[in-house]
């Protein structure tokens, strides 16, 4: 059950004569014609994670995956020589291969094999007898575990360049990775008569109906203690996201066939980095006292959800924490000034909620030579992780006493330019969470490119701490981008505008950053409230209190690959000799892995087309999507292997 990525191609393409142009990659299409959006698949191997090694001619290695066709490796010996790719950990979901040569004239047979450790190989393509002239084949391949990938060049026409130009490993969404998101606002949705939908308004339902329809798997709610009004610290009325309303919230997420998650905020209003107040029935109480409370309140509130029938996948015992959570006196008030936009918080001025210790982490102190101040430092960290290890063993005990599987999450920030400190924090937490016997199970990070740099800044970021603590899963917990444009400016760190297309794309290239996790690592992708934040409404459209998805809700149903396809065919002709392209292509079928020839229609090609040496491209269609033909028109003649 799942969505994914897939833009729809309606391109009708005439023949374009490149004469000495680079061509650029054809993007993996995979997907029939109904969809949206393309499915998610990335090429893993120009990743800045992957190694590139030869038999020879090493310093030229990279230039077999810099995705341009006119450089290339190019060997030093003859024959017989390999490129290999360490991608760095190994992946379920590698679908499609690529290999592009030097040589237009000349034939090249070869061998594609895949490991999981580097010493056993297997062989997943065999082109040891190929026959055809050509620069290079897609292949379609079923492989769980490929860690490290290798091209031999077996045999080639003499005369042909022994190397790669370009080699590509497509790596497409695996079924495992779950995309959804925060609707903590559902309860404020269904309650104001709201009803949604994507393309009918006869079909507009609850928002969770709605969503699930669109093949959204995945909600996660937050929960405040006893919520309060941010500002004023009045109680609410409806007490909306309290643990008693997070009851039937979470019946209809389940009831929706979702998987849920829980965030406990450990605050009666919103916790975040830039603020972490104590629940004010807390604010008093001593640390050992504080400590108790958080392991009672987290045991009781999932031993609620699971007896009556909505056992979380997933629990966050606290919200954004980079800076700690329920902060006391370790934290100096005032923590905004009075002009700033939480000045008048009423937590900010009380001294109550900073008259006992609690778990903020005090940064100013982090490398300092003061003894004092080293001390401190790692005190707070001390009742932090404290704390939390109270939280993460109440859920454990839960789980044990009711035979549930119940994973436990920690959350926190990466802010741009500050990965340092995000590792600062997994070293510490995860070192005093273990010595004090808990662990969890996911580290979760949020990304907002307006806060956390550009998604690349951000996939560099993620792939650090990853590779800092291996064994732990790891997932995007919020992420969102504008779908409307209110105010004609773009979104910082954003190459992508802000409209349904755009936020759509914008939120693909997140699921592909986890997707792209080695070793499968990349668990989830969730939009944090995207009726409400960001909003992925079409105002223009909706009938309130009908209120209408853009189609960037169908990212959760199209960014899913059901077939993958041959998209692009590799053809040497002579200049002047007629052309003949393939009748069909293959295409892979993710449900069973079996490949099957598909009929391709190609566009006319004139005969003056191939009258002068160049590079042509066609255009053809399939039932699964558009197909490429790169024909190199090439004076030579063509030359076939010699058997030696």
């Amino acid at each position: 059950m799942r969505p994914r990525r897939h833009r729809r191609c309606l391109a009708t393409v005439g023949v374009a004569l490149m004469c000495g142009l680079a061509l650029a990659p054809a993007t993996p299409s995979s997907a029939l014609h109904d969809r949206a959006f393309l499915p998610v698949a990335s090429d893993l191997a120009g990743k800045p994670w992957v190694s590139v090694t030869t038999t020879s001619a090493a310093e030229t290695a990279e230039l077999a995956v810099d995705d341009d066709p006119d450089t290339a490796w190019l060997s030093s010996r003859k024959l017989k020589q390999s490129l290999a790719l360490d991608l760095g950990g190994a992946y379920d979901n590698i679908r499609k291969v690529e290999v592009v040569f030097p040589d237009a004239h000349g034939t090249y047979q070869y061998l594609v094999e895949v490991s999981s450790d580097g010493d056993t190989w297997n062989t997943v393509v065999d082109r040891s007898d190929a026959d055809r002239p050509g620069r290079g084949e897609e292949h379609l391949v079923t492989a769980p575990g490929i860690a490290y990938l290798r091209v031999t060049i077996t045999d080639a026409s003499p005369g042909a360049a022994i190397g790669i130009s370009e080699l590509s490993v497509w790596n497409y969404l695996r079924d495992d990775l779950v995309l959804g998101a925060d609707i903590s606002y559902a309860d404020q949705n269904t309650a104001q008569g709201l009803t949604y939908f994507v393309d009918d308004p006869t079909d507009a339902a609850d928002i969770l109906e709605t969503v699930s329809d669109a093949r959204m798997e995945y909600v996660r709610l937050r929960v405040f203690n006893d919520p309060r009004d941010e500002r004023t610290g009045a109680y609410l009325d409806p007490d909306y996201q309290s643990p008693e309303r997070t009851l039937a919230v979470a019946d209809r997420v389940v009831r929706n066939g979702m998987g849920l998650g829980i965030d406990f905020h450990f605050a009666d209003s919103w916790a975040d980095p830039s603020k972490q107040a104590k629940p004010t029935a807390w604010r008093e109480l001593p640390f050992d006292k504080l400590t108790r409370a958080v392991y009672d309140y987290t045991y009781e509130n999932v031993e609620n959800l699971v007896e009556q029938g909505t056992t979380p996948d997933k629990v966050a015992i606290g919200n954004e924490l980079i800076n700690g959570f329920m902060w006391g006196g370790e934290r100096t008030q005032p923590w905004f000034d009075a002009s700033a936009w939480c000045g008048s918080c009423y937590f900010n001025t009380d001294p109550s909620f900073v008259s006992q210790p609690g778990g903020g982490i005090l940064w100013d102190y982090w490398r300092s030579d003061d003894a004092a101040e080293q001390a401190a430092y790692d005190a707070a960290w001390d009742r932090f992780t404290t704390l939390q290890a109270a939280g993460i063993a109440a859920v454990r005990d839960v789980s044990a006493a009711y035979g549930a599987d119940i994973a436990v999450e920690t959350h926190v920030i990466i802010d741009n330019g500050r990965v340092d400190k995000t590792l600062e924090f997994w070293d510490q937490y995860l070192t005093r969470l273990n010595a004090k016997g808990q662990d969890i199970d996911v580290m979760a990070h949020s990304y907002y490119p307006e806060w956390h740099g550009t998604a690349d800044h951000f996939e560099a970021n993620l792939q650090a701490v990853a590779a800092a603590h291996p064994g732990y899963a790891l997932e995007i917990a919020e992420t969102s981008h504008p779908a409307n444009d209110y105010d004609g400016r773009p979104v910082p760190n954003s190459p992508y505008p802000k409209s349904p297309v755009g936020a759509a794309e914008a939120i693909q290239r997140v699921v592909q950053i986890a997707n792209d996790l080695p070793d499968n690592r990349g668990v989830g992708v969730l939009v944090w409230e995207p009726a409400n934040y960001q909003e992925m409404i079409d105002w223009d459209d909706s009938a309130w209190p009908a209120v209408k998805f853009h189609d960037t809700i169908k990212i959760y149903g199209d960014s899913d690959a059901t077939h993958v396809l041959e998209d692009t065919v590799h053809r040497s002709i002579r200049f002047k000799d007629p052309l003949r392209l393939p009748d069909t292509v293959e295409v892979l079928s993710m449900a069973d892995g079996s490949v099957a020839p598909v009929p391709v229609a190609w566009e006319d090609v004139p005969s003056s087309a191939t009258s002068t040496p160049g590079q042509l491209v066609v255009n053809g269609t399939t039932t699964y999507g558009p197909v490429t033909a790169v024909v190199d028109v090439v004076r030579r003649p063509l030359v076939p292997v010699v058997g030696r």
